[in-house]
């Protein structure tokens, strides 16, 4: 999916009917990181997007710096936009963890906030997680929320299910254009948790905790191993 300048400015609509949660996810994760990090830290943002989680992370932490990373011009530009008036040292840079040179030293903490279910193949969604990891101090919080699940289980179908009725009965798309933007999702790389998990720990996380789920999507706090 191209987030081009017509996605980047629907998002902030967008995402909160796709994920309906989003913002208590966002307040989740804030409390896990002000739980752990130290009054000053330095968190890398991977998928920074429009700049809603940096915005979330900022509040109330005016010491706190951030570097994001995201490919897509358009949300740099909005997130530009959104973020000048915060008083944090951050820096955005536009591309993948895969292509991109961040500044070197290591990060206190670090996210990858629905991204990973668009990064196609099980060798490239750990590649991405191990450079992650790479660029994290040893003990460092990570959170990862992604799409999950199994697509033709009967766990997952069902949150189709959900997932659907509540768009035709929130928005005004017609049934036929929630079943195109249902091919779209499916066309999405999925992974059942447990695959997840076992990523994470073949990127060099350890004590993995789920603390979020909504229909479709799952939440995972853990650390950099030491």
């Amino acid at each position: 999916m191209e987030f081009n300048n017509t996605l980047a400015n629907e998002y902030e609509k967008g995402i909160r009917r796709t994920l309906p949660s989003y913002d208590a996810m966002l307040r989740l994760t804030q409390t896990f990181y002000q739980s752990t990090l130290p009054e000053k830290a330095e968190l890398l943002v991977v998928g920074s997007g429009s700049g809603n989680e940096i915005l979330q992370l900022a509040e109330h932490k005016p010491t706190w710096s951030f570097v994001g990373i995201d490919p897509s011009e358009a949300m740099l530009h909005v997130a530009e936009e959104r973020l000048k008036s915060l008083p944090n040292q951050i820096s955005l840079y536009q591309g993948t963890m895969l292509d991109t040179k961040l500044p070197s030293g290591e990060f206190d903490a670090a996210s990858c906030i629905l991204v990973l279910h668009f990064i196609n193949g099980t060798q490239e969604k750990l590649a991405t997680l191990k450079e992650i990891a790479n660029n994290l101090k040893p003990g460092a919080p990570f959170v990862l929320v992604s799409k999950y699940g199994q697509p033709g289980s009967l766990e997952t179908e069902l949150q189709f299910d959900l997932w659907r009725a509540y768009w035709l009965q929130h928005t005004k798309l017609s049934p036929l254009e929630v079943a195109d933007m249902e091919k779209s999702i499916r066309s999405l790389s999925f992974m059942p948790e447990e695959d997840i998990l076992t990523l994470l720990q073949e990127a060099g996380f350890t004590r993995p905790s789920r603390f979020f789920a909504t229909t479709l999507f799952g939440g995972w706090i853990c650390y950099k191993k030491v």
